[in-house]
């Protein structure tokens, strides 16, 4: 049985940026049901600006892919007699083998996610968000209201006004299939337009080419997608009065900042669990396709070639769905 009161404790989780915002409400309830322990967090360096100032944490050490025996050396002494494993892979695995303390471990619902990817046989009894199923996962770990957390340093400035009636257009995802085509993103930007709202681009390093082909198709589109700066971007979104985004990490970085969120989903459903979290919100998708989904993490072409996930999802639908959830319309 874990230790009822843990002096160290060290939670894992890897990746990835959406994931790793996910975790914030387990790590406020770990503080909260152990307040006078040491709480670490182990990230991979391009994911930890998430965590990086939340003041619950201790430290956060970064996991050295090039050197993990470094990394491994370092936890050795960190002498945790408490490990939470929210990514549980063999990376996690590996580290909880050496520390050889007593640790939690999220069970990934794999067999719930096989079923309705490769059967549409729906196992999971409804929507259950991941930030609940981590707290689950740990004995005597209580949820709040709360939602996610994303702490900003100071002195990170705003480009945009006060007082403006911004929208936030997030047209990347990792994977095609995720992606609300490029050409509907920029006829449902015309459509805010006319509302009297004025588009605001967001995106990563990998964003850059459709965020370029959005903001040139939709007049006065402000374009602020950059090169993964995290909390350049949050302070941005915080202006806006809502973001319409992907199944992606920005939608979480929407939600951390308390934006409210429309969603589009294409290849993927809520009953995964990765929906905005402690958010108004909506999410907005094609539940009478039968090959609806055709995977939990998105892919690189539509299996079937027709793309209705998301082509069926017309701006004009989209557009109405979105009156009906924000009163900026």
């Amino acid at each position: 049985m874990p230790n009822e009161n843990p002096s160290k404790i060290l939670i894992i989780r890897l990746s990835s940026l959406g994931d790793v915002l996910l975790t914030t409400p387990l790590i406020r309830s770990v503080r909260k049901k152990y307040p006078k322990a040491n709480l670490d967090f182990l990230v991979k360096p391009q994911f930890a600006d998430a965590i990086r100032f939340n003041p619950y944490l201790n430290e956060i050490i970064e996991y050295n892919r090039q050197k993990p025996r470094e990394t491994i050396a370092k936890l050795r002494k960190g002498n945790y007699d408490l490990v939470i494993d929210l990514q549980n892979n063999l990376r996690s695995r590996r580290v909880r083998k050496v520390l050889k303390c007593e640790s939690f471990v999220f069970k990934k619902p794999t067999f719930e996610k096989f079923m309705l990817v490769h059967f549409k046989k729906n196992y999971f009894g409804g929507v259950f968000p991941i930030p609940l199923r981590y707290i689950q996962s740990v004995k005597g770990l209580e949820p709040d209201s709360e939602g996610l957390d994303l702490f900003l340093p100071e002195g990170v400035q705003s480009v945009l006004e006060e007082d403006k009636r911004y929208v936030g257009l997030c047209p990347g995802a990792k994977h095609f299939t995720k992606r609300y085509p490029s050409d509907y993103f920029i006829e449902l930007g015309r459509k805010l337009v006319e509302y009297g709202l004025q588009p605001v681009i967001f995106g990563g390093r990998d964003d850059k080419e459709i965020c370029e082909e959005v903001a040139r198709g939709v007049e006065g589109a402000i374009n602020l997608c950059n090169d993964n700066k995290l909390f350049q971007t949050a302070v941005e979104m915080r202006k806006c009065k809502f973001v319409v985004c992907n199944d992606s990490g920005l939608m979480h970085v929407a939600a951390a900042v308390r934006t409210p969120v429309a969603a589009i989903f294409g290849s993927t459903v809520r009953e995964f669990g990765f929906v905005p979290f402690g958010v108004k919100h909506i999410v907005v998708e094609n539940n009478q396709l039968d090959c609806r989904p055709c995977t939990h993490i998105g892919k690189s072409k539509c299996p079937k070639k027709h793309f209705e996930c998301m082509r069926s999802l017309t701006p004009a639908l989209v557009f109405e769905e979105i009156k009906k959830f924000s009163s900026e319309l």
